[in-house]
């Protein structure tokens, strides 16, 4: 695409807007916003019309025109409240299945003897939580080289559960949470 002195121009993958102010070859120099003289290549810029400047003012979350917006469609309507599902109301039994938390001493252990530790604390805990019906728990194992994590899922298969990664928020990478699924005949 040609561009001529004077176009206005936005840069593709980038929020820099300006204004052509001369060509040569395949680069072109533009003057941004702030002032900036910048050179880019013809096909990293794309030429805007006055109708498409005005609606890009709206990308930008603290413009004072989409305040007002906002502000003005929020006004005269109520939000309903949100409904919770029952079971994200009561917190999970977070269970912390490093090896630290488990034993005292660890350094004698062998890695089998304290993955079948890790896994025989997440057996006990998730077959207490279905007898006490709990309805969640979060099992904290860590990101590591993922054994736990891949031996944990098997053990979870053999169980009625439904199985998802716990909030990135809260335990990073290294937690699943677990929903266990009540039979409502009991």
């Amino acid at each position: 695409m040609k561009f001529a002195k004077g176009d206005r121009v936005v840069v593709v993958d980038a929020t820099t807007k300006g204004v052509v102010v001369k060509t040569d070859g395949t680069r072109v120099l533009i003057t941004e916003e702030n002032g900036f003289d910048l050179y880019f290549d013809e096909k990293q810029l794309v030429k805007v019309v006055h109708d498409q400047f005005e609606m890009s003012k709206y990308s930008d979350i603290n413009n004072a025109l989409l305040q007002q917006k906002i502000n003005t469609s929020e006004t005269g309507r109520r939000k309903a409240p949100k409904k919770r599902n029952k079971e994200t109301l009561v917190p999970p039994m977070e269970v912390d299945l490093h090896i630290q938390h488990l034993v005292k001493n660890h350094q004698r252990m062998s890695n089998f003897d304290m993955l079948n530790l890790q896994l025989d604390t997440a057996k006990y805990k998730l077959e207490f939580a279905i007898r006490k019906r709990i309805p969640r728990l979060v099992f904290i194992h860590g990101v590591g080289e993922g054994v736990l994590r891949s031996e944990l899922g098997y053990l979870l298969a053999k169980y009625p559960v439904k199985i998802s990664e716990a909030s990135y928020q809260k335990y990073g990478m290294g937690a699943t949470e677990v929903y266990i699924l009540q039979n409502k005949n009991k």
